[in-house]
């Protein structure tokens, strides 16, 4: 089904409810939406396209919105399959169809339809580019590695619409999560950190430098590749990317991510983050990464200012889910925090050293207090050292 957004503007996307992995890693509960729009003007852009699993139903969605014209246009803003999966058939079902991208994507084109007919029916677009359609004119923005390298966005200068690619996206299919449209109802920036962190985490300069392009052009509306249209909300938006892109506090509080393999260290996790609530920390998460999403836990440890890790010694090394979560901080580009240690073994104590060792490897991050040595359970004389840890943890 087709949805209006002006009179000249259609969205044409489909909605993945059965989709359990969002890139064959995120668990998305509630599915995903990939969008795609249409542009009905002098002429006619298609704006990127969807993934193969949803191929039929945004073909249909198209020749709804299409109503017998042929377009004249189809913009690739981001080359991921996910958005771009339609696009060789396209192409072949409508012969006089121009496909623009910008030359980066163009030369990854071959690489994703290998034996598409390409030649002459390409046009790379770059920075400050423009694309009139009649009464509407697309202004093209450059915005690599946001969160692939060939990503542009585009701006419709007459409504004032942004066509962001994957910024400002969110996990979720529409129908399952509110409709198309972010409304002040809408709980968007739960799922929209999570994705933001673990898709674009890493590229907080790159997308700051895009919202300086962004900011004095007036944008009304912000049309992402997943997730609701923003207009009503589109403030709050713009403010958490702001925050998020300059790796910024969005909440005070401490957040206590452990892992624990026979329920010593989690014993020992769990009364710290008790401490903390004594001493009125004012907000204190906490995260089984044995058991609970890495994904969130990801989201949680850029959410907060200072990240406070429990974990068991295993092999001589680290407990393998306490490695994991904190090489994915690491690849993420986890920064700008503040850290402390709590290990636990019962003969040779080994986590707190691979710890420390993994948090010295990132960039701009403060270990606070004295490590605190759990010896297989948690013990009455252990308690002055985690006060003593959660007093350094709470002195900013």
């Amino acid at each position: 089904m087709t949805q209006t957004i002006s009179p000249a503007v259609r969205y044409i996307g489909v909605d993945d409810n059965d989709l359990d992995l969002f890139e064959s890693q995120y668990l998305v509960p509630e599915g995903m939406s990939y969008n795609s729009y249409v542009i009905l003007d002098e002429k006619t852009a298609v704006l990127d396209t969807s993934d193969a699993r949803t191929a039929d139903a945004w073909l249909r969605n198209l020749e709804e919105a299409l109503q017998g014209r042929t377009p004249d246009y189809l913009i690739v803003h981001h080359m991921e399959p996910d958005h771009s999966a339609c696009a060789a058939a396209l192409l072949e079902k409508y012969p006089s169809l121009t496909l623009l991208a910008s030359a980066a994507a163009l030369k990854m084109l071959p690489q994703f339809f290998p034996g598409a007919a390409l030649e002459g029916r390409t046009r790379a677009i770059a920075e400050g580019d423009t694309l009139p359609l009649g009464a509407h004119t697309l202004r093209f923005i450059a915005a690599p590695m946001v969160h692939w390298p060939e990503v542009m966005m585009s701006f419709e200068e007459s409504e004032k619409i942004l066509f962001s690619a994957d910024a400002f996206g969110k996990f979720g299919a529409l129908e399952q999560t509110g409709g198309l449209w972010c409304t002040p109802d809408t709980d968007w920036a739960c799922e929209a950190r999570r994705y933001y962190f673990n898709i674009c985490g890493k590229y907080g300069p790159q997308v700051s430098r895009v919202l300086a392009k962004v900011a004095p052009l007036g944008v009304r509306t912000v049309c992402p590749l997943h997730g609701p249209l923003l207009r009503d909300t589109l403030a709050e938006a713009l403010s958490l990317y702001t925050t998020w892109s300059a790796y910024g506090v969005e909440t005070p509080g401490v957040f206590v991510a452990y892992a624990s393999i026979h329920g010593g260290t989690a014993e020992a996790a769990e009364k710290f983050a008790d401490i903390l609530r004594a001493k009125d920390c004012p907000k204190v998460a906490v995260s089984d990464l044995t058991r609970d999403d890495l994904a969130e836990a990801v989201e949680d440890a850029f959410r907060y200012r200072t990240l406070v890790v429990a974990a068991a010694s295993y092999d001589a090394g680290l407990f393998p889910p306490m490695h994991d979560f904190l090489w994915h901080l690491q690849i993420k580009g986890w920064q700008h925090r503040r850290a402390a240690v709590i290990e636990n073994g019962s003969w040779a104590p080994s986590a707190g050293r691979v710890m420390t060792e993994m948090f010295a490897a990132m960039k701009d991050v403060q270990l606070v207090g004295e490590k605190v040595t759990i010896r297989s359970r948690l013990q009455d004389a252990d308690l002055p050292a985690l006060e003593a840890l959660a007093d350094a943890v709470l002195a900013e």
